[in-house]
């Protein structure tokens, strides 16, 4: 896993195209404005929704599930991320100079790297947790359990940021008299590249992707043909949150990844001016998107349904009047096991 973005030469682009005119034309403005503002917005949304999020699962800790333990799991690596965002709005805003040192570009970089597998790879978690809880609700009791989920996490997060090293090997560089960072790697190392970014498009985005539609299907599936038909609100909360998690998930990573794949190709290759500076565009929108997926999350969060909200009615109470009383007592043991869109009927209960 690598960081593919685009190419800014010190002055302007020169390329022959297929008419034999010179195109003198950049992106720099382009870039350094649409970064600027994007990571902005995402920095600020990202900081305010994970920070409250966090703050309410630490709060009510003593109520924690296994799918409140991925979710703030996601919070704290949403965080490590957005903080990291405000450098390189810097870094944009003054034209591509940094100013922060070598450590923290290498650590920039790959805290947005890690955020990015990290959060594909618990929201495959959660989603693999889901489809146990409603499609096999017997054996949910010892298949997702609170100790199983911390398992879950601790190796997600040792696997993600062991595979994301690469990114600590690539620091700032002195070009003319700025210093640069974030740049995009030499033509002669692309033959390597390409073998690490099959890699990581195998393992860190086709295979849980294929998890979660498959896991969303048999939810789907279960919920379509069970006695949730009595219950069309429910059928329809559960189905609609189903939705939204895959259309956030398409919209942060599916244009990324596609968009990195193309681009590594095109770089073997020759091409016109006008492909070029399309293509570049185009990294930035995507790398954009990818980023963006730290403001999703909160949402994500926030449709779960109603254990959440109870969560934070809970934590506004506690908050009011943690002063003059004792520690409040923990949820019953059904309260506890109330993930969101949780249905009943005489045979069968569902949690996701």
């Amino acid at each position: 896993m690598f960081t593919i973005e685009p190419t800014y030469p010190a002055g302007n682009m020169t390329a022959t195209s297929s008419d034999n005119m010179t195109c003198l034309f950049t992106i720099d403005d382009f870039r350094n404005k649409v970064y600027s503002t994007l990571y902005s917005m995402i920095a600020i949304l990202g900081f305010v929704g994970n920070s409250f999020v966090l703050c309410v699962l630490i709060k009510t800790y003593q109520q924690k599930t296994a799918f409140q333990i991925y979710m703030l799991n996601l919070a704290v690596s949403d965080l490590l991320c957005v903080c990291t965002l405000p450098l390189r709005v810097v870094y944009y805003v003054h034209k591509g100079n940094w100013f922060f040192g070598d450590i923290l570009c290498r650590v920039s970089s790959y805290a947005l790297y890690v955020n990015l597998y990290c959060s594909i790879f618990f929201m495959m978690a959660m989603s693999f947790s889901r489809c146990i809880a409603i499609v096999f609700p017997v054996q949910n009791l010892n298949l997702v359990t609170e100790k199983k989920a911390k398992l879950a996490c601790v190796s997600i997060w040792i696997f993600v940021t062991l595979i994301s090293t690469p990114f600590l090997l690539s620091g700032s560089y002195q070009e003319g008299n700025k210093t640069k960072c974030f740049e995009p790697p030499k033509r002669e190392q692309i033959t390597h590249l390409l073998v690490l970014h099959y890699i990581a498009l195998f393992v860190g985005f086709i295979i849980p992707f294929s998890v979660i539609t498959v896991c969303y299907a048999m939810i789907i599936r279960t919920l379509l043909k069970n006695s949730l038909k009595k219950n069309q609100a429910t059928r329809k909360k559960a189905i609609w949150m189903i939705v939204i998690v895959t259309a956030a998930f398409l919209v942060s990573f599916t244009p990324y990844h596609i968009q990195r794949t193309i681009h590594l190709q095109f770089l073997n290759r020759e091409e016109s001016c006008e492909d070029t500076l399309f293509m570049q565009k185009s990294v930035v929108v995507t790398l954009s998107l990818a980023a963006s997926n730290c403001c999703f999350d909160p949402l994500l969060y926030f449709f779960s349904g109603g254990n959440f909200r109870r969560r934070l009615s809970t934590f506004r109470k506690a908050s009011s009047s943690s002063v003059i009383q004792g520690p409040r007592k923990k949820l019953s043991l059904k309260e506890k096991d109330d993930e969101p869109f949780q249905e009943s009927d005489n045979q069968t209960k569902f949690a996701i």
